[in-house]
């Protein structure tokens, strides 16, 4: 008998033996199933591995010589001197790899700002596709955000902000919001505050509609908008105080010393103001040294007091409080500097320049 047909003989020798096992195997209870779910997944993967082996007339017929070749076959595998937990592992590694390169290349995908028509005509639909996969990924993070922290008629905005924020950045997340609320114009349940936002935020759209394959949906509209508020709130407290931010809140402190009608300190021996713990959350020591220089008071100090929450400005009740801001006037050198920087006008062509009169 020639190697081929010996082979075919082993083959369902085999597979007979495999069928008895399976046969046994279901019979038994489940618990004794899970333990021979390996045995049985692995002697389906030796009998797969006879279609394709070339053995030699020798060793089939000495295969062909045992009883149960199936189950010494897998005996034989099962005591080699191999390490399965390495593949699991370098599986789990570089499943995790993965995610993190997809997830990268999401967070790093510049926002497409034309339309889909104009990116094909030049030669970037790769681009605008790319923008739209990581707005459409973007818009999933924001609602899986939400619902993960939503406990108790509670969201925790602040959980929910940072977790899609370290994935897109506040720019994507910013645009997919703002299509979303623009969107939502009519939704009563979506504030002022946060519609005349959205506003601000220039869209892209195609062929004079507005792109709805990433605008949110699957949020509460109360809840969507507490997310904007708050995300809002937490961008602002990561900028710079502007000139105009200070005097704002120089402007506030004064006026709020000047309303008292008398002394508010607990020992009554100062006026005193709290100052917005927005302005300390993104003030500099150089601030916080111009505010201070901005308020005209000789007895003032910033201070926690116990029992209060928050970082206080104080004045001596003697203080005259209805004094004006002391505002850093332009620095004279500065204007010469501007004057010099403007070249003089040229002289008519012509006209000789006038010789002054003698006396």
């Amino acid at each position: 008998m020639d190697v081929e047909k010996l082979t075919d003989a082993l083959c369902e020798k085999m597979g007979a033996e495999q069928d008895k096992y399976r046969a046994w195997l279901v019979s038994q209870p489940p618990e004794e199933i899970l333990n021979h779910t390996a045995e049985y997944t692995t002697r389906e993967d030796i009998l797969m591995a006879m279609d394709f082996i070339e053995l030699t007339k020798a060793q089939v017929s000495a295969l062909l010589d045992s009883p149960t070749p199936l189950a010494d076959v897998y005996k034989n595998w099962s005591n080699m001197d191999f390490n399965l937990m390495d593949n699991i592992t370098a599986a789990i590694e570089d499943r995790a790899d993965t995610v993190i390169r997809q997830a990268e290349e999401l967070r790093k995908a510049p926002i497409y700002m034309e339309s889909y028509q104009y990116a094909y005509q030049h030669g970037e639909a790769e681009q605008h596709l790319a923008s739209q996969r990581a707005n459409i990924a973007c818009r999933d993070a924001i609602v899986e955000a939400i619902n993960r922290h939503y406990h108790d008629n509670r969201l925790d905005t602040g959980a929910a902000v940072k977790e899609v924020v370290q994935q897109f950045g506040y720019e994507r997340m910013f645009y997919v919001l703002a299509n979303t609320v623009q969107f939502m114009e009519h939704e009563s349940r979506m504030t002022p505050n946060n519609k005349a936002w959205a506003r601000t935020v220039p869209v892209v759209f195609e062929n004079g509609r507005r792109d709805t394959s990433y605008l949110i949906t699957g949020s509460h509209p109360g809840l969507l908008d507490m997310f904007v508020r708050d995300a809002r709130h937490e961008h602002l407290l990561r900028q710079p105080l502007k000139a105009a931010d200070i005097k704002a809140e120089a402007t506030h402190i004064l006026e709020r010393f000047q309303a008292a009608r008398e002394p508010n300190s607990p020992s009554g021996t100062h006026y005193m103001v709290q100052v917005s713990p927005d302005f300390l959350a993104r003030a500099g020591s150089k601030d916080t040294d111009r505010l201070m220089s901005m308020l005209p008071f000789q007895s003032l100090s910033l201070s926690t007091l116990e029992g209060q929450k928050g970082t206080y400005a104080l004045i001596l009740k003697e203080e005259n409080r209805f004094q004006p801001l002391v505002l850093r006037r332009p620095s004279v050198r500065k204007k010469l500097q501007e004057k010099s920087a403007v070249p003089a006008a040229p002289s008519e062509p012509g006209k000789p320049k006038a010789k002054r009169k003698e006396r």
